[in-house]
């Protein structure tokens, strides 16, 4: 591998998610090509028919205030022209734009991270599925032990609680006898 790559546990840190996608910023890739950020956005504009909306869009100024909420553009200083933001497929784009040798390897880096990303993804996606197959049988399980449970409570307590004794009434006068003798 070539040491001008970057690591992919950096690339995989500078990759955000904005509306709803996995994109990683003009600024972060200008940096990790080794160019300044004007001239990769100069490149993407001479160029801008190779970049359709799902490749490459600008941020919105809400958008922006939400980065730097999140302290990743600072308030102060910055840029005067608001970031595009690359998907995958835009990031795979600029390899045919910016042609140097450090942007290839970068570039090759880059989709290892995405694909990485995409599979970690799927595995926890079925991880998922496989919990809740569990958890739904569990639930069943549960509803069989508690059936058990009831059944084994009715043997333990006698149905017949609640009637009347059978056999013989003692009399009121008989009572002190009854008990005398049952002491003895």
């Amino acid at each position: 591998m070539n040491e001008l790559a970057p690591k992919e546990e950096f690339i995989a840190d500078k990759i955000l998610k904005i509306r709803g996608l996995k994109v990683l910023l003009d600024v972060d890739l200008a940096a990790l090509y080794g160019v300044e950020t004007k001239v990769l956005k100069r490149q993407v504009r001479n160029n801008i028919d190779r970049f359709p909306e799902d490749f490459m869009f600008i941020l919105t100024k809400e958008e922006l205030e939400i980065l730097r909420c999140n302290n990743y553009t600072s308030s102060w200083g910055g840029t005067r022209y608001p970031p595009m933001a690359f998907t995958e497929q835009g990031v795979a784009m600029l390899s045919g734009v910016l042609r140097s040798p450090t942007a290839v390897q970068v570039n090759i880096q880059i989709m290892r991270v995405f694909v990485k990303m995409r599979n970690l993804i799927t595995r926890y996606e079925e991880l998922l599925e496989k919990v809740e197959a569990l958890e739904a049988s569990a639930l069943e399980q549960n509803e069989h032990i508690i059936q058990i449970y009831e059944v084994i409570k009715e043997l333990v307590e006698p149905a017949y609680k609640n009637r009347q004794p059978i056999g013989y009434r003692v009399k009121e006068g008989y009572e002190r006898y009854y008990r005398k003798h049952q002491a003895n």
